[in-house]
């Protein structure tokens, strides 16, 4: 027992320390990790699958590299004022998307924000969300029929989550979702980081023929705190020309729309 126990000491101690290595480097092999650590090729494989596994590393074919955290995120009506131009050519994509007499849901943030802004003129429309901002965006507007999610209200957003709101999703379909999100990566899929919101996340993923998520560049290539569910999940991303090529490379392989404003 104590050579056992001696054992994942050890191997605890050297995945912390490959860890450090990675992080510093932000990319290493498989080799590199042999050679600075003297251990074999499938020590150093086993090494990193039990780092990927636990969300720390991003594995890739012949090493791994070091994941990127999304920052925390300001409180809603401070972000107003941030990626501006881009949020505005995202939301005017994705209101040309949406036609008369759809029901569309609009989720909370700034960038679906900008596409309630957009959907003004439209005629017709049914909009359901659980964002006050999108509410009293479009509340004015005689030609949309607007339906409003209760439930918890999350200050920092202006958004309501939570049981209730789930609830009612139950009761609601829509053509079009319209989801914004914390963060997003090819391995470790949308991510937010207030863990009490994701089944809200979850149930409204469930009510959208199509699902579209907006999202500039600042949250692509990004990993926050709480799982919401694979890229797959979503139908078409719309996103700036910031945006790295790789990474819609890496979307388009997995069948996901890409769009940029």
């Amino acid at each position: 027992m104590q050579i056992g126990f001696a054992s994942i000491a050890s191997s605890f101690e050297r995945q912390q320390q490959l860890l450090r290595l990675i992080e510093e480097r932000q990319r290493v092999s498989v080799a590199q990790i042999c050679g600075h650590f003297s251990v074999s090729t499938a020590t150093a494989r086993r090494d990193l699958e039990a780092l990927s596994g636990q969300g720390k590393v991003q594995r890739l074919h012949g090493g791994a590299i070091a994941l990127r955290r999304a920052p925390v995120e300001a409180p809603v009506l401070q972000r107003l004022a941030s990626q501006v131009e881009e949020k505005q050519h995202i939301g005017q994509l994705a209101a040309q998307l949406i036609g008369d007499g759809e029901t569309v849901f609009l989720g909370s943030g700034t960038t679906v924000l900008e596409v309630a802004r957009h959907l003004r003129d439209r005629r017709r429309l049914t909009i359901i969300t659980n964002s006050m901002l999108v509410i009293n965006t479009l509340a004015d507007v005689s030609d949309v029929t607007l339906v409003g999610l209760g439930g918890v209200l999350r200050s920092n957003e202006m958004s309501f989550i939570g049981h209730i709101t789930e609830q009612a999703l139950t009761e609601v379909r829509a053509d079009k979702v319209i989801l914004g999100i914390r963060a997003i990566d090819i391995e470790h899929g949308l991510t937010n980081e207030y863990l009490p919101e994701t089944r809200t996340d979850r149930a409204i993923l469930g009510i959208g023929r199509e699902v579209i998520v907006v999202a500039d560049h600042t949250k692509c290539g990004q990993v926050s705190a709480a799982f919401v569910a694979p890229t797959t999940a979503m139908h078409t991303l719309l996103t700036d020309r910031e945006t790295s090529p790789e990474f819609i490379a890496a979307l388009t392989g997995k069948g996901i729309r890409v769009l940029v404003g």
